[in-house]
């Protein structure tokens, strides 16, 4: 098993983040290998920002994406820019405040990922996990690995006491966004 995972937008809004805590959550407490890879433009904020997380059953030889099987686009330059990594019946998901023009070839799955944490979370700083929730429901729907709970093992090693509560809920929204798929 390889699965490739790539949360793609702009700088600041929490995406690489958002891949470590996906890597130490099923690296640590699942017990896949994993590998986390980041890239982001010389701005500070808004250029573009990349983070790829590879999970596999077994020693990872390769440390770079070539078939992504989950997409998550929170910038319409980010879709733009990765579209075509996908892989054949792989799933993508877009925010849709931030992306408005895409194919519908595959059939994308478009939430409000961004208006969703500033609606019950007040910032729209949480963005970044509540799509995180959402990849795990997709993952653990798919493949059977990336457990709500080996997430929120994750967050709480790495998000300051004051916003763990927050990323916490955010999360668990994210999770509760689509039907098993």
């Amino acid at each position: 098993m390889r699965i490739e995972v790539r949360l793609a937008g702009r700088g600041g809004q929490g995406l690489i983040l958002a891949g470590i805590i996906l890597a130490e959550g099923v690296g640590v407490y699942e017990g896949k290998y994993v590998v986390q890879t980041q890239n982001y433009g010389p701005e500070a904020r808004g250029g573009s920002s990349r983070s790829d997380v590879i999970i596999a059953d077994e020693e990872i030889y390769f440390p770079h994406c070539r078939q992504v099987s989950v997409l998550a686009c929170l910038s319409q330059e980010s879709y733009n820019d990765y579209y075509d990594s996908l892989e054949e019946g792989g799933v993508i998901l877009l925010d849709e405040f931030y992306v408005r023009e895409f194919t519908r070839s595959p059939a994308p799955i478009v939430l409000p990922f961004s208006q969703i944490s500033r609606k019950e979370l007040g910032r729209e700083l949480f963005a970044n996990v509540i799509t995180l929730g959402t990849i795990s429901r997709i993952l653990s729907t798919r493949y059977d690995l990336c457990r709500l709970e080996s997430l929120a093992e994750a967050l709480a090693r790495r998000v300051p006491g004051d916003y763990l509560a927050q990323n916490l809920r955010a999360l668990e929204i994210g999770y509760n966004l689509i039907e098993k798929i």
